[in-house]
């Protein structure tokens, strides 16, 4: 259905240094990268863009990135608190959203609620 979705940052440093963290034993990667943006995804497929934003409103968006398996989501995580995200939700099943939804929530660091889901 999405093509790509843009995030508005006020910093953009730190929000690429999360995001490259969070991201990458998902697949994703920077894949290009300006003064005011940066772009991830698989290798030449930018789908995420972040823009970089003095009035950028905190804690408005949720994106959920699709994982493998519970090894991804647990990565996803635990890189994700590292590189400055908060948690949000530890990895676990959420049966209350489906028997086999298993996720992981960051809030990164424009206070967004980002997520890693995976359904085995």
């Amino acid at each position: 259905m999405f093509d790509h979705i843009g995030l508005k940052v006020k910093n953009l440093d730190a929000s690429v240094r999360f995001y490259q963290a969070a991201l990458k034993d998902l697949g994703h990667v920077l894949v290009s990268q300006g003064d005011d943006y940066a772009g991830f995804g698989p290798p030449d497929q930018p789908a995420l863009w972040l823009y970089a934003s003095a009035d950028a409103q905190a804690g408005t968006t949720h994106v959920a990135f699709r994982a493998a398996d519970h090894k991804q989501v647990n990565s996803f995580h635990a890189a994700g608190l590292k590189a400055g995200g908060r948690d949000n939700g530890k990895p676990g099943l959420r049966t209350d959203y489906s028997p086999t939804y298993y996720g992981a929530f960051l809030i990164d660091p424009d206070g967004n609620n980002v997520e890693a889901v995976c359904f085995t």
